[in-house]
């Protein structure tokens, strides 16, 4: 599991925020999400691409990487271009880069390869909520081209499900700890392959 010092802290003032706001009918501010991944260059980065497209303007999605490959996998650009998505948006880039002074404020943290879960993580601005959503790999499938555009295409559809379920949690009514709950719920999900 993501380890951060500030997962056990109670609600923190950006939460109250979120809470008054939601009670008085005033726009919410944009929640930011950080996806991790060893390399960032699949999962993560088709992660920043669903959430930044289903997020409904209440959630901006980042992606980052302990080790970055330096480059997007071909395949997962491929199947983003196929889904309407602007290509140039997406780089493979280190984790470090959210955890400078003067990076976006986290809200929250959400690796979805267990390599990446396993490492301790800088320490993040803004006392982020942390989950695991653990999926298989699809740039570690050789073969043919076929199989492995399918299992790039299931990884989208595994996201795809989980990050739907985020995005219609209650985040204003619940407290930190019923956020973490249920985004830790959506993390053991059963979402198999579809069959071939």
């Amino acid at each position: 599991m993501l380890r951060s010092r500030h997962d056990n802290q109670s609600a923190g003032g950006r939460h109250v925020l979120l809470l008054r706001r939601a009670m008085t009918g005033e726009p919410q501010p944009l929640l930011n999400v950080l996806f991790l991944c060893t390399g960032n260059s699949a999962r993560s980065i088709l992660a920043e691409a669903i959430m930044n497209r289903l997020g409904g303007g209440r959630f901006k999605a980042y992606s980052a990487g302990s080790t970055p490959k330096g480059a997007v996998h071909p395949q997962a650009l491929s199947l983003l271009g196929s889904q309407g998505f602007a290509l140039g948006e997406f780089r493979s880039k280190p984790w470090d880069e959210f955890a400078a002074p003067d990076a976006p404020r986290l809200d929250f943290v959400i690796t979805v390869c267990d390599n990446a879960a396993g490492e301790v993580c800088p320490i993040w601005p803004g006392q982020p909520i942390t989950a695991h959503w653990g999926m298989p790999d699809p740039a570690a499938v050789e073969g043919d081209p076929a199989a492995i555009a399918l299992a790039f295409a299931d990884t989208y559809r595994m996201l795809t499900n989980r990050i739907r379920l985020f995005t219609s949690l209650p985040i204003e009514s619940l407290d930190r700890l019923a956020i973490k709950r249920r985004m830790d719920d959506i993390g053991h999900s059963q979402d198999s392959p579809q069959p071939a």
